[in-house]
């Protein structure tokens, strides 16, 4: 259980808002995940799920590491896969998956189980640990702009990846960033900030990292209640590619039954990110497989190719799609969302 920390005095705004969220979770006891995008928001009865110590399931190696940045050092893990011959000069793609409030990278990945398919089509992954000086819940702090936290944090996690690019062979070409609420957000923020670093990002129920500037703006803006914006990118990019930085390509995925970021910010990020990339929306698309749930897909294409990728799955919650069963923020009965996200990237890694 969390300890509240007077560092973080709630509002009347965010008290009512806990109310209302557990009142929810005792009326809606199927709903098992109720992880959510700000500290301030988590209901401090909430349990975390317990993780074994050991790495998770995947033979391979967990290596632990810490990575100094603008907002202090942040721990990571980097997943290997087993057996890897390198060819001479060979490098290879690097995932970077950011957790959740109320979630640990381990937990991530043991929920995700991301690792089988790094193993199976041999890339690495990143699992930044959020630490809890930082944020009381483990949240990363994406709302937190005003001052000036959430780009102090996005830049700490590009020197994760700069570090572990320098220690293994890592091909710097070929790096996406994923994550799941709050890490989403920050996912789309780093992708936003440093376009040119990242060759595809993708959101699992998480806001658009401009639509707030704090704790109490990030409340409104998960209710979809505040207009989507991201972030502007550095001067220096800015002024580089001729005052507009190229996007990288987004996929989307939200539950039309998440009670703690309203499904509208998926459809709104969508909308937002495919602009400046000169998408529009294709006609909307029903697919399902098996008794999974059904999801609602529609795409942005520009010349030809998807930009954007909008996943609306029907029922799900706030949980990783497909995630393994008996955790905390996964939902087993969800398309598998692990796959889908590497789906993504891996033609985006093939475009390079």
């Amino acid at each position: 259980m969390s300890r509240r920390s007077p560092l973080f005095s709630l509002s009347a705004l965010t008290r009512a808002y806990r109310r209302n969220l557990k009142a929810f979770a005792r009326v809606n006891k199927p709903v098992r995940a109720k992880a959510v995008a700000v500290s301030r928001a988590l209901p401090k009865a909430t349990p975390v799920a317990r993780t074994p110590r050991k790495p998770p399931p995947a033979s391979g190696e967990w290596i632990a590491g810490i990575a100094p940045g603008p907002a202090g050092a942040r721990r990571f893990h980097l997943y290997v896969p087993p057996g890897l011959v390198l060819r001479s000069g060979e490098k290879l793609p690097l995932l970077v998956m950011l957790h959740g409030c109320g979630q640990t990278g381990r937990d991530l990945a043991a929920s995700s189980r991301m690792n089988r398919l790094a193993a199976r089509h041999r890339f690495l992954v990143l699992y930044p640990e959020q630490e809890r000086i930082a944020n009381a819940h483990g949240c990363w702090n994406w709302f937190d702009r005003r001052s000036g936290k959430a780009d102090a944090e996005a830049a700490t996690l590009l020197a994760a990846i700069d570090l572990v690019a320098r220690r293994h062979p890592v091909d710097t070409a070929r790096v996406a960033v994923a994550g799941l609420s709050a890490g989403a957000s920050m996912a789309a923020l780093m992708a936003a900030r440093y376009p040119d670093r990242f060759c595809a990002v993708a959101m699992h129920s998480g806001v658009a990292p401009g639509s707030a500037e704090s704790a109490a703006t990030a409340m409104a803006a998960m209710h979809g209640r505040r207009e989507a914006h991201l972030p502007d990118p550095p001067r220096a990019l800015a002024a580089e590619g001729g005052g507009v930085a190229r996007l990288p390509p987004l996929l989307i995925l939200h539950g039309d039954a998440d009670p703690v970021v309203s499904v509208r910010n998926a459809a709104a990020t969508a909308v937002l990110w495919a602009q400046p990339l000169g998408a529009r929306a294709g006609p909307v698309r029903t697919l399902q497989r098996g008794k999974r749930h059904a999801v609602r897909v529609t795409e942005f294409k520009a010349r030809g190719r998807a930009q954007v990728t909008l996943r609306e799955i029907v029922g799900l919650g706030h949980a990783w799609s497909g995630g393994a069963p008996g955790m905390h923020y996964s939902d087993p009965a969800g398309p598998d969302a692990s796959a889908l996200v590497w789906a993504f990237v891996a033609r985006q890694f093939r475009k390079i």
